[in-house]
């Protein structure tokens, strides 16, 4: 968990400065996520991380069941998120289940959840906005294991939550396996 911990936190702090850099007539752009253009993509990373960082640091490990409302300086709001949760991880959050709503599951699976859905949030904001994104490989690796636990047919495919995966070779970069076992084209371009 420490090794995931350390991994969120990097990915969080590296995903507020690439909201941070983002100038006023970038806001619009398309991005990968196809139903969200840049903002509405950033709003969905500080709306879910606020309301993870909120729910490990609740005593009873309780989040509202949907994204935190956003307001103010996005970049400022996922830094608070990182500290929050860190700080709670730092005390043991993770080893007690998180709950959004009614549902819950437990800590260092929704840990494990969050550094992939904000590794690939990540590049999808990044490739948007033309800027690099590098996550660790460790990190890469973690996700490209979990990933592909929680992509169930259920899940994947056509008018679901991700879209089909993208086929890439076996030896392609971990970021580029990551994003396309999570619905995305590795080459995408705007």
């Amino acid at each position: 968990m420490t090794d995931t911990r350390s991994h969120v936190n990097t990915v969080l702090v590296a995903l507020a400065d690439l909201v941070d850099g983002v100038g006023d007539d970038r806001w619009h752009a398309p991005t990968p996520c196809t139903e969200f253009d840049v903002a509405a993509l950033a709003d969905h990373v500080v709306g879910w991380s606020t309301t993870f960082a909120t729910g490990y640091a609740d005593p009873q490990g309780r989040a509202l069941a949907g994204p935190t409302p956003v307001a103010g300086d996005r970049a400022e709001a996922i830094r608070a998120a990182a500290t929050t949760l860190d700080k709670a991880l730092a005390d043991g959050a993770a080893q007690r289940p998180l709950a959004l709503g009614e549902a819950a599951m437990p800590g260092e699976m929704a840990l494990s959840m969050i550094l992939w859905e904000y590794q690939v949030h990540g590049w999808d904001l990044a490739v948007a906005l033309g800027r690099p994104w590098a996550p660790d490989e460790e990190g890469l690796e973690a996700s490209l294991g979990f990933a592909p636990m929680m992509l169930t047919d259920d899940y994947q495919g056509e008018g679901k939550p991700f879209a089909p995966r993208v086929p890439v070779a076996d030896d392609a970069p971990a970021l580029d396996r990551l994003v396309a076992v999570s619905g995305r084209d590795p080459h995408w371009s705007a």
